[in-house]
């Protein structure tokens, strides 16, 4: 499951009784495969990722589930998987006759989201890179920066002093690196050099950050390195940034000034690593072409690199038994029971995706590029993290997303022990959301986060697997009433809001209904178009919605902003606030259209 905020609740499970058709010691074992030291977390690109993939397809293939992309239980899709650094990467200051020249991963490091390519131009130093009209407070105030490179210091003003106008005890989000790169950009800038030591900050070590774990796009459209202070000082003239810093500390006054005569050339490589991947599809046939979808996404986090709760373990296995193992040997056992039974009235699709992790890729590309008519979907169902139930307690969301759900979830519900939470969103942090945006009723099981979550430790001796298939026996349940039902459900849209505990928090993009900033009303594509923020949904009376912004359409400005990723609508939005109104600019069918969109407070 991508990163999300939810409650969490301790104790230990209360179900215990064995559910007819599942089989506990087997559902595990799926779970200690998939978990293993040996599949190393199961990274998206990884090796490790299509062993897991060739488990599956064999599983399928034994249940005698049939293949639906021609003879092949596979849907292969690309995904940028890395950055690594390239071979020529050059960093040369001249000032008059004199050139100094850093050292590649010595001196300085390009970020992994940095453009790529040959950038020359002069130099100024703008603090901490920060405009914040909420605190009146701009360190590009009184400096042109349009075709230079900015030289910015680490985090922000003030920070920790309770007394700040600024945040206080916790940073703000002009305070990362990639809102520093994006506000640089706006303000015209050529590339950014972020001084890597953090100035006024005595007790970090004046160290270069490990290249690819600063969070950003998969590419920016901005060069944008790290240097020590000390070669940042040299840039400078010598001035001490510490001193700069302490004065735009003491009176929250930028600092900012130009440097005449000053002069870089920098030469940046970073390859990226794009790798095929697959999902792994199995049908098993009904009497007519209607069909379930029953998914969970098989990867995880590998060794931790991005997205760790536990960063200072990075390098080691993240094992991912609850997430998302416990869904997918989910699939795996539901698709065992219903083999078994007689042939059903509608079909259903057994799905497991790669590229969760990594913004809900693999669901979204299905979405986008279906093997089966959605049209036919009765309903997709989703487990993700199925495998801790405690004190009884799961949580299903997207109820109230199609006709019928609710009362199907009564029905089966009512044979079971559980303590269930309902939200009728159909939109999250998981795969179902790539679904709703396609107009499918889904429904999303998910038994709660926990201290383990995207950790190493989360591993398969914590697994209750009497309470996981038991929660099995309620899907199979729930889903016999849907196949067997008269109709289809229909589509029914719900707002969409956070829950604290079910995992319906969006991403966070800042653009939908549970992100930052004001109220705008898009749900992005996480499968971002070379340039722009494409909409994979736009909710109804929403801001986007009443100034005419359709699902499909690319967002390319918002007001004064460039925008090329979800980065930069994040950081544009969170700059504006409820009343305001933007001009935004779309991509629809390759034509331009300009809207006025009046930004709404986030309920």
């Amino acid at each position: 499951m991508r990163r999300i905020v939810v409650l969490i609740c301790a104790g230990a499970s209360l179900l215990a009784a064995a559910t007819p058709g599942f089989d506990a010691a087997r559902y595990l074992d799926h779970i200690k495969f998939l978990s293993s030291d040996e599949l190393k977390g199961r990274a998206t690109g990884s090796p490790e990722l299509e062993t897991a993939a060739a488990y599956i397809t064999k599983q399928f293939r034994q249940l005698g589930l049939k293949p639906v992309a021609g003879a092949s239980y596979l849907q292969p899709f690309e995904v940028t998987t890395a950055a690594n650094l390239g071979k020529q990467n050059l960093f040369d200051a001249t000032t008059g006759d004199a050139t100094v020249s850093l050292q590649v991963s010595k001196d300085f490091i390009p970020l992994s989201f940095s453009a790529s390519g040959t950038f020359e131009g002069s130099v100024v130093f703008a603090g901490y890179g920060i405009t914040a009209k909420e605190y009146n407070y701009d360190d590009y105030a009184g400096i042109d920066a349009k075709g230079k490179f900015v030289v910015v210091l680490a985090h922000e003003p003030q920070e920790f002093d309770e007394k700040s106008v600024f945040a206080g005890k916790a940073y703000t989000y002009h305070s990362e690196a990639y809102s520093k790169a994006s506000n640089a950009r706006a303000h015209g800038a050529k590339g950014v050099i972020l001084v890597a030591d953090r100035a006024n900050h005595l007790a970090d070590p004046e160290t270069l950050e490990k290249f690819g774990r600063t969070d950003g796009p998969a590419e920016a459209p901005i060069p944008m390195v790290q240097v020590l202070e000390e070669s940042a000082a040299k840039l400078l003239g010598g001035r001490n940034l510490r001193d700069l810093g302490k004065k735009i500390d003491a009176g929250l006054q930028p600092q900012s000034f130009e440097l005449p005569g000053v002069r870089l050339r920098e030469q940046i490589g970073i390859e990226r690593v794009l790798k095929t991947v697959h999902n792994v599809l199995g049908y098993l046939p009904g009497e007519t072409d209607e069909y379930l979808i029953i998914g969970a996404h098989y990867d995880h986090l590998g060794l931790g690199e991005h997205f760790s709760m536990a960063p200072s373990l990075a390098g080691t296995v993240h094992h991912g038994a609850d997430d998302n193992a416990s869904g997918t040997a989910g699939v795996l056992e539901l698709a065992r029971y219903f083999a078994a039974q007689p042939k059903l009235k509608r079909g259903i699709l057994f799905m497991t995706f790669a590229g969760e992790e990594l913004g809900l890729l693999g669901s979204g590309y299905y979405a986008n590029h279906p093997l089966m008519p959605l049209a036919k979907a009765a309903t997709m169902v989703n487990l993700d993290m199925i495998g801790r139930v405690r004190e009884g307690k799961l949580y299903v969301g997207g109820a109230g997303t199609g006709t019928g759900l609710q009362a199907d979830l009564d029905s089966a519900a009512a044979k079971y022990r559980f303590k269930i939470d309902f939200s009728d969103n159909g939109y999250g942090s998981s795969d179902h959301t790539s679904f709703t945006t396609k107009q499918v009723p889904v429904l999303f099981f998910f038994s709660g986060l926990h201290g383990d979550y995207h950790k190493p430790s989360d591993t398969w001796d914590k697994i209750d697997a009497a309470g996981a298939v038991e929660v099995l026996g309620m899907v199979a349940d729930v889903a016999t009433r849907i196949d067997s039902a008269a109709e289809l459900p229909k589509f029914v849209r719900v707002e969409p809001k956070v829950s604290a505990h079910s995992g319906d928090a969006p991403a966070p993009s800042g653009s939908s209904g549970g992100g930052y900033g004001p109220n705008f009303g898009s749900i992005p594509d996480f499968a971002e178009p070379p340039k722009g923020v494409r909409f994979a949904d736009v909710k109804e009376g929403s801001p986007a919605a009443l100034a005419g912004l359709k699902p499909g359409d690319i967002m390319i400005t918002f007001g004064d902003r460039d925008i090329a990723n979800l980065y930069d609508f994040t950081y544009a939005l969170r700059s504006h606030k409820a009343g305001d109104e933007v001009l935004v600019e779309v991509l629809r069918n390759d034509k331009k259209l300009a809207v006025k969109v009046k930004l709404t407070e986030r309920k």
